[in-house]
């Protein structure tokens, strides 16, 4: 039979991890504003193309008809002075491609399923589902939404490097149903193996990681789209022949590393808020029990989550 706190203890232990539930969602509030700000970002300079707009209207340049809407409203925007190095790395015209309409002169457009390397994930034996120490989480869509739980399985089967997955890393979900699975995350529960349904988004050297995980979220209401075509018994998918089809810009090297820049530093807090939420939760759940039991008492635990 499990004790039971008295009245005062148990508000105070759910006082206590009222706290915990408050830290987390004031980190999901700061994500959803940093999040909003980097995509922002991608899409006045990628999508938009606002700063080869800005130059073009200073030169004099024409502004295709098509754009023309946003070039107006860019003449409206009180330009900082502090951008001018920023738009010399853009050119001021544009120029027709027939695969994406208008893009910035001389750049060149290359297929999503280019801009990295897309590793599927692998099928697991349940003969080699493991309680073992060393055995390691299988990674699928429910682990990547919600973490590791008493449902995850583990395995100690031996894979190729290429199916192991760490913290930070880029995976995109291609199959499942598509208002609720097909997404782009980052990884953040620690080394585990990646199921199939999944790609691990590795980045090629002259890649840049903000630039590759913003190009997939903003792409995500087509990829949703895509799967919703194929849906069949509520699942739907994302296929490499789609990805291949789906064609995005390819800046150049320096306004890449201009763009890092700017959102390195946003992604890299917004990955600390993400990190911190799941520790979070993970002390929260382990530590009711506990102090339900009385193992452990509120000024013990308290030291616990200044460590998080």
């Amino acid at each position: 039979m499990v004790p039971c706190p008295r009245l005062e203890e148990q508000n105070r232990i759910v006082a206590y991890l009222k706290t915990l539930d408050d830290k987390i969602e004031l980190n999901q509030d700061m994500n959803k504003t940093l999040e909003a700000m980097a995509q922002a970002l991608f899409k006045s300079w990628f999508v938009d193309f606002d700063p080869v707009i800005d130059n073009a209207l200073e030169a004099g340049n024409s502004i295709p008809d098509e754009l023309f809407d946003r070039a107006e409203q860019r003449k409206t925007i009180k330009k900082n002075e502090n951008n001018r190095a920023i738009r010399s790395l853009f050119p001021d015209e544009l120029e027709f491609n027939k695969e994406m309409g208008w893009i910035p002169k001389g750049w060149s457009i290359t297929p999503v399923y280019e801009v990295a390397d897309f590793i599927n994930g692998s099928s697991f034996k349940s003969q080699y589902f493991s309680d073992e120490k060393e055995a390691l989480p299988i990674v699928k869509i429910a682990e990547i939404k919600n973490g590791i739980s008493e449902q995850t399985k583990f395995t100690t089967q031996k894979m190729a490097e290429k199916y192991a997955i760490n913290d930070g890393d880029i995976l995109f979900s291609w199959s499942g149903n598509p208002d609720t699975s097909i997404d782009t995350f980052i990884w953040t529960g620690g080394k585990g193996w990646l199921n199939q349904h999944i790609f691990n988004v590795v980045l090629h050297k002259d890649s840049d990681k903000t630039f590759v995980y913003y190009l997939l979220k903003y792409l995500k209401p087509i990829f949703t789209e895509i799967a919703r075509d194929k849906q069949t018994t509520g699942l739907g998918h994302v296929t490499v022949k789609d990805m291949k089809r789906i064609y995005t810009i390819k800046p150049p090297v320096e306004v890449l590393e201009a763009f890092g820049l700017y959102s390195d530093s946003i992604f890299e807090k917004w990955y600390q808020n993400l990190f911190s939420s799941k520790e979070l939760a993970k002390l929260r759940d382990t530590l009711l029990p506990k102090l339900i039991s009385g193992e452990i008492r509120i000024p013990e635990a308290e030291p616990l989550v200044e460590d998080v």
